[in-house]
């Protein structure tokens, strides 16, 4: 049985670490896309402090649209190359941005965003979407996150299994 770990207490290593259990835990047998991005927003919602907004937005061949999430709502397409989402999945590497508003063409879809870190979702070299998180916090994400972040992401696009 899947249980979701609410320690507050851990340290931030020990958090990923138990993080990467459950997101393999919980992808364990899943091939839907959906399903397992639903899980895994959720998961990262629960189990990080400071964010305001944790989800996926999928890349249908011509822009980055809203997937499952957690969080206020959200912008529903994103341009590739627009804010940090469209720059993480035009360039295919992480954002780490630790003020949002200093980035440039950032879109405010939540005015309390401050930071943000979005991990592009890559297959074989054809982008499927991305992990977005947001902070209220300024610097919230550092290179500890981007790690377990992309370890995440990778765990998700595994779970898919052959896409064609």
């Amino acid at each position: 049985m899947f249980e979701l770990n609410t320690d507050t207490s851990s340290s931030k290593s020990e958090t990923y670490a138990l993080l990467l259990q459950q997101a393999e835990a919980l992808l364990h047998g899943e091939r839907d896309r959906i399903a397992n991005a639903a899980n895994l927003a959720s998961l990262i919602w629960h189990s990080l402090p400071g964010l305001n907004w944790a989800g996926f937005y999928l890349f249908d061949g011509t822009e980055l649209v809203l997937g499952p999430f957690m969080g206020k709502p959200a912008c529903v397409r994103i341009a590739l190359g627009k804010g940090v989402c469209g720059t993480a999945a035009s360039t295919r590497t992480t954002q780490v941005v630790e003020d949002v508003h200093a980035f440039p063409g950032h879109i405010a879809c939540d005015a309390a965003s401050n930071s943000e870190i979005v991990v592009p979702l890559v297959r074989d070299g054809a982008l499927l979407g991305v992990l977005d998180l947001d902070s209220p916090q300024p610097g919230r994400f550092d290179a500890e996150d981007q790690s377990a972040l992309e370890q995440i992401a990778a765990l998700w696009v595994q779970s898919l299994g052959r896409l064609d």
